[in-house]
């Protein structure tokens, strides 16, 4: 008996070896699909199992220590970094609109003080400080809905634009408020706020989409990955 999980990232079973067997036969799984023994803990692909395994397969013991060899970015399911990227910058671009009230009233506040030849430094921080209160109705509406979204969908507008989702590594599950939202969203946006820290981090979180399972450094953090739904 095993449990799968499903390409909608949910898990189904215990069922038989029979049953997984015409899932796979008709299309609904194949041998890349997470699953594991019904009262084990341990998630692998069906191919590791002997019960599904070609023909021709190597030996579960060969299989198990040449997948760890593996490049894990030959699943299928993983998101194109180019998505990736669409999807943040739709976010983001939802996340400056945000702050157009804001920037509004600061410019109009400035050009007055240049009209009338007298600006320093005081009056700007304190223009920026009373305007920013214009944005925050909006932001907070922002942040409630994406938080929202990746608790029940795991996905954030510019993820349901892009056709990706947020789940749990390895197993596929649902990623959930915490690892989908607060882990993996709230700490690493309050850590690219620490001076030079944020930056390196920005920097290297960055840099890891390029790893063959093209998880940030954000994702590590919270154990999770992209797939396309």
């Amino acid at each position: 008996m095993f449990i799968i999980i499903g390409g909608d990232g949910k898990e189904y079973g215990p069922v038989t070896v029979e049953q997984i067997r015409s899932w796979i036969a008709s299309g609904r799984a194949n041998l890349a699909t997470q699953a594991k023994a019904f009262g084990t803990d341990e998630w692998r692909k069906l191919a590791d199992f002997a019960e599904f395994a070609p023909p021709d397969a190597a030996p579960p013991v060969l299989a198990s220590v040449t997948s760890t060899a593996t490049s894990a970015g030959a699943d299928p399911r993983l998101a194109h970094p180019g998505m990736r990227l669409l999807a943040a910058f739709i976010d983001g671009f939802l996340e400056s609109m945000c702050w157009l009230p804001t920037s509004t009233a600061v410019m109009h506040s400035l050009g007055g003080l240049l009209g009338s030849g007298q600006i320093n430094p005081q009056d700007v921080i304190e223009i920026m400080t009373s305007s920013i209160g214009r944005s925050a109705p909006y932001l907070i509406g922002l942040v409630a809905l994406q938080a929202t979204l990746l608790t029940v969908r795991g996905q954030t507008i510019g993820k349901i634009l892009t056709g990706l989702r947020v789940v749990r590594a390895p197993s596929g599950t649902p990623a959930g408020f915490l690892h989908g939202f607060l882990l993996r969203g709230f700490l690493p946006r309050c850590l690219r706020h620490v001076p030079l820290i944020g930056a390196l981090f920005w920097l290297v979180d960055n840099c890891f989409i390029f790893r063959d399972d093209r998880r940030c450094l954000h994702d590590l953090i919270a154990g999770t990955k992209v797939v396309k739904v």
